[in-house]
């Protein structure tokens, strides 16, 4: 299990090692904004594409998509009305701590430890389908919600149902789900053209999270001990609480069969995704709580799969 953490650390140090000893220029800080949009606006909406267009969408009406589904939308939940009102964000920040507490990383590290642990990634599928269809389209139309919005009740809610409409990766993963529904073949090279594209999604965001590693400017020091508390608290809701509680809805609530409930309290114990991070820099939010948010969480997960394991199997 511990395989699947290797290259994510390799290519999070890449990143850092591409920005300290400035391997790509002198604007480091722009090379970094570059790779984070190319990655929200071309690779991962091209992979998300793929995964959708091949996905069977009926995957999603099953019980153990449940348990996981509340434990994942109660923990973002949690984390938008603590971040909103305890530290006192706006909505679109306070979006960044909900993607940060519930949203969990089940493509690059949960299929490799589903594997080992589970045996298969069947139950991953359904999960990253439950990320892309429902979950994805709610946090990003919170993070584009703006201060300066129409005031008016019409123009507000015209401006939210038009949110959606401007976003690739909600509009990828429309097309991807509109294909599967339609069983349309997608012609073989382009399939092959977007797979190509799409791969390169993970591993370019990755070394983007790396690169901000490397920071000019420090934090005062009321900010930095905001946001130290801030980023310890949405942690433990996504390590702890999030797994804790789809343990007992899978259990208790839904009685599922032993190995089912391993595999929705397995994949709720998995850190943070990296794409908070990209979705903040996209939208000019907190990337530095992004960012340790990604890392600590997937540190302190490492304890926490394993226990899971230790405690379920």
């Amino acid at each position: 299990m511990l395989n699947a953490f290797i290259p994510i650390w390799l290519l999070t140090a890449l990143g850092y090692l591409v920005a300290r000893f400035d391997l790509v220029g002198a604007a480091s800080a722009n090379v970094e904004a570059v790779l984070g949009r190319f990655v929200f606006r071309v690779a991962m909406p091209a992979s998300l594409f793929g995964m959708l267009g091949k996905a069977d969408l009926h995957a999603l009406a099953n019980t153990s998509i449940i348990a996981f589904g509340v434990s994942s939308l109660a923990a973002c939940g949690l984390g938008l009305v603590l971040s909103t009102r305890v530290f006192r964000r706006d909505v679109p920040n306070g979006a960044v701590v909900a993607m940060a507490s519930g949203y969990v990383n089940s493509a690059n590290l949960g299929i490799p430890v589903a594997i080992q642990v589970l045996g298969n990634a069947v139950f991953l599928s359904t999960v990253i389908l439950f990320n892309t269809v429902l979950v994805t389209p709610i946090i990003m139309t919170l993070m584009g919600l703006r201060a300066g919005s129409p005031t008016g009740m019409r123009q507000r809610l015209r401006g939210i149902a038009m949110l959606p409409v401007h976003n690739p990766i909600i509009i990828a993963s429309a097309f991807g789900a509109l294909v599967s529904a339609t069983r349309f073949h997608v012609p073989a090279d382009v399939g092959s053209a977007l797979g190509l594209l799409g791969g390169a999604a993970v591993p370019v965001a990755l070394i983007t999270l790396g690169m901000s590693l490397h920071v000019e400017k420090k934090p005062t020091v009321e900010a930095k001990k905001s946001g130290i508390a801030e980023t310890v608290i949405a942690i433990a809701v996504k390590t702890a609480v999030q797994p804790i509680l789809a343990y007992l809805l899978a259990y208790y609530a839904l009685g599922l069969p032993a190995h089912d409930v391993l595999a929705v309290t397995l994949c709720a114990a998995l850190p943070t995704a990296q794409n908070v991070f990209i979705y903040a820099s996209e939208y000019g939010l907190d990337t530095v709580f992004a960012r340790n948010s990604v890392i600590f969480s997937t540190i302190v997960s490492m304890a926490g799969l394993w226990s899971v394991v230790a405690l379920l199997k």
